[in-house]
């Protein structure tokens, strides 16, 4: 990427501040109250670095943890899982490499092939709807499943020592089609289009290798958790979600990152838990808002605990009111969620709003495509146990989907991802 700044018009780049700018003129040509043009001001003026680049690119090959894990989130994603359809060891070898190879290209804001063949007869090998659209911040973290860790490829001896299927949970109400899978790929970028070409090009390697076929996707939207230096997003409950999100290296050492002393290739891994929450907004969208505050413990506008003033005041989950009452409930998503209330527990949360559009009773089908990453899956189990079991929010939410997966750390330039597990 050039150091040279171009205008942002001409550079692709858009900030927070210039798109707001462009909702505060409509705003007052529609006369919208004084309050909501001061909070548009405010968030520009307390934001500016949260911008859209669509010129940004990140490396895929590295020495560390993979990337998409704590790249700070963008504003879309394709989300796609895999059930292997071979038994041989050199075709899974061989698609990871292929995949590797296509994730860095893409990455840079490449194509993967030719899109137009001179011949005739020709098939492209990329599909082309990116071209000229640029890296968008794109990054694809690539997931393995525990049946990859088998006899059927030789990989048992290579297991990670964590990797397993997820306990049953108490909120579980799993579909079939929309649980498991070997392989997952993640695709996040600050252009939809630009994600979904990612994963809809790596698919079809997968198919033309014969090596795994599709098994379910999800395409999210407006990233809802946050990043350093990125204001907080809302999920489509209205309420802020990821305050208090880990954005720390500190934290991603102690709590994402594998270092535990086992086989290097593992080290600077984690594992991906994935859900696919459905929001009841039929339901919810008829709550009185005081009752909803009660559920998360927040206030919706502000974001702020109901024990404080502003988003990130440090919540007091035993405070009191006058008549004796618990000011934030004990029933309260962030009370339950809290790591002051689960032995220090934190996970690294990177999730995605979503919509199905409208289910077969004509309501909209939408919820949170929910993704985590943790050096112990038992991190997010003891956390889903406590919130299945008593969270207010079950009233309104469906766990209708689930994965777990081990990423392995970023491969080394002229390598591929899992390379050395292959070694062996």
């Amino acid at each position: 990427m050039s150091e040279q700044r171009e205008p942002a018009r001409e550079a692709g780049k858009f900030s927070r501040r210039d798109v707001l700018k462009g909702a505060v003129a409509g705003a007052s040509a529609l006369a919208i109250p004084t309050v909501a043009h001061a909070h548009v001001q405010a968030v520009a003026a307390h934001d500016p670095e949260d911008r859209i680049d669509l010129s940004r690119q990140y490396p895929f090959y590295g020495n560390g943890g993979q990337v998409g894990v704590t790249t700070p989130p963008q504003r879309h994603i394709m989300y796609m899982t895999f059930d292997l359809t071979t038994t041989s060891r050199q075709d899974l070898q061989v698609l990871l490499a292929r995949w590797s190879s296509a994730i860095a290209q893409l990455m840079k804001g490449g194509i993967i092939g030719q899109v137009e063949p001179a011949r005739d007869s020709g098939v492209g090998m990329d599909t082309g709807e990116a071209m000229d659209l640029g890296p968008a911040s794109l990054t694809v973290t690539v997931g393995l499943g525990p049946r990859v860790f088998t006899d059927t490829f030789g990989l048992a001896k290579q297991k990670p020592p964590l990797l397993r299927e997820l306990m049953q949970l108490p909120s579980d109400d799993m579909q079939p089609e929309l649980t498991g899978g070997d392989l997952s790929l993640q695709a996040c970028a600050d252009d939809p289009q630009v994600a979904y070409h990612a994963i809809r090009d790596l698919a079809r390697i997968a198919k033309s290798t014969g090596a795994a076929a599709t098994r379910w996707t999800v395409m999210g939207f407006g990233r809802a958790s946050a990043g350093k230096g990125q204001s907080t997003p809302r999920n489509l409950f209205g309420f802020k979600d990821g305050t208090r999100n880990i954005t720390e290296k500190a934290d991603f050492d102690k709590y994402v990152w594998i270092n535990d002393g086992g086989p290097a290739w593992q080290q600077q891994g984690s594992y991906q838990v994935v859900r696919k929450i459905k929001i009841h907004i039929e339901s919810w969208d008829t709550d009185r808002v005081s009752d909803q505050n009660n559920v998360f413990g927040r206030h919706k506008v502000s974001g702020a605990p109901l024990t404080g003033t502003k988003e990130f005041d440090t919540p007091h989950f035993t405070q009191k009111d006058a008549d004796g009452n618990l000011v934030i409930p004990a029933t309260a998503h962030i009370s339950l969620a809290a790591h002051e209330n689960n032995g220090g527990i934190k996970i690294l949360r990177r999730s995605y709003n979503y919509t199905d559009g409208l289910n077969n009773m004509a309501q909209l089908d939408a919820g949170l495509l929910f993704i985590s990453y943790q050096k112990d899956p038992a991190q997010f189990e003891a956390l889903q146990t406590k919130l299945g079991a008593s969270d207010a929010l079950n009233e309104y939410i469906s766990h209708i989907g689930s994965g777990i997966f081990y990423v392995p750390p970023a491969p080394k330039e002229g390598s591929y991802i899992g390379a050395e597990m292959f070694e062996v």
